[in-house]
């Protein structure tokens, strides 16, 4: 009955379709063209999130060993997303701006943070539900490096 135990029923589906700005830029527009052509790891987080906070110095490894991250701010504002990244680091190469929970929804996310594993075609190969713990560094780099 657990929802954290479940796989998520995307694996092996697309990335959702979406178009919404980026964090960083509110005239950026981003879809899901820019989860082709690499292997990329999208985390979903936000700043009101106590756990994303423990997660960031996981995501900064993964980033120092060369896995790309994009990240999706949740149900956020773009002051307080921004003071989350300058206050607890930035490894996101861009970061998808989801005020409503609108791309949230249509990934399944009941809480965050998730991480999803998103191969070069687009497709979802694997989902990680809490947060990435120091632990869980080497399992994730396993599931990166399977679907290079």
């Amino acid at each position: 009955m657990d929802p954290s135990a479940r796989d998520s029923a995307l694996l092996a589906q697309p990335f959702p379709a979406f178009t919404l700005s980026t964090l960083e830029d509110p005239d950026a527009r981003v879809d899901e063209s820019l989860l082709r052509g690499q292997v990329t790891l999208v985390n979903v987080w936000a700043e009101w999130c106590p756990t994303c906070k423990e997660e960031m110095p996981q995501l900064l490894t993964l980033a120092e060993r060369g896995v790309r991250l994009i990240g999706i701010d949740y149900k956020d504002t773009r002051a307080k997303g921004r003071e989350f990244l300058d206050e607890f680091g930035h490894p996101f190469e861009v970061n998808i701006f989801d005020p409503d929970g609108d791309l949230g929804f249509e990934l399944g996310v009941y809480g965050v943070p998730e991480t999803f594993l998103v191969d070069a075609d687009g497709f979802i190969r694997y989902k990680h539900t809490g947060y990435i713990t120091p632990d869980d560094v080497e399992r994730v780099m396993r599931e990166v490096e399977k679907w290079h």
